[in-house]
Parts: C-alpha cells; structure tokens; sequence
C-alpha cells in the first residue's frame, strides 16, 4: 500500500500545527490530499481507462478545494504558507 500509517504519520507532523497527533487540521489534512492525489493522477497516466480512480480523483481534488476556500477565508496568512509549502499555484 502506498499510504501508511507512518506515512501519514510525518505527512502530519510535517505540515500540522501542533504536530503528529493532530490530525484534523486544515493543513494536514490538505497536504494528506495533496499526497493521495499525486499517487491517483501518476496512476491515472499509465490507466486511462481506470473511470473509478478517475472519479476518485476528482471527488478529491474537489474536498481539497473546499478545505482550501475554508482556509482562505479563515486566516489568509495560513493559506498562503500551506499553498507555498505544497507548490500548488504556480
């Protein structure tokens, strides 16, 4: 499996506030999806027919979106550190 818990376990003491244990944050949980949608979009290049990854895919990219705008609206200055830590906007 691509994800493990110790995977998910630096993901979130890397891009959390207060570190591995807290896991409901808006930054972790981001940077979890940012990481889960990496793997799905490099799956997505060798399977194009692959429809059910392909939904995935978009449900994910679609969750981080809402996560983002909350972000955004809540504290700007957070946003743009998660944004610049994860190279999203180019």
């Amino acid at each position: 499996m691509y994800l493990t818990s110790d995977k998910k376990k630096e993901i979130f003491k890397e891009f959390s506030n207060k570190g591995e244990a807290d896991t409901g944050s808006v930054e972790g949980q981001v940077s979890l999806f940012t990481f889960r949608i990496k793997h799905l979009t490099e799956h997505m290049k060798e399977n194009r027919k692959d429809f059910a990854t392909e939904r995935a895919l978009v449900l994910l990219v679609g969750k981080r979106r809402k996560l983002l705008d909350y972000l955004a609206k809540k504290d700007i200055t957070r946003y743009r550190e998660i944004i610049k830590k994860l190279g999203l906007r180019k």
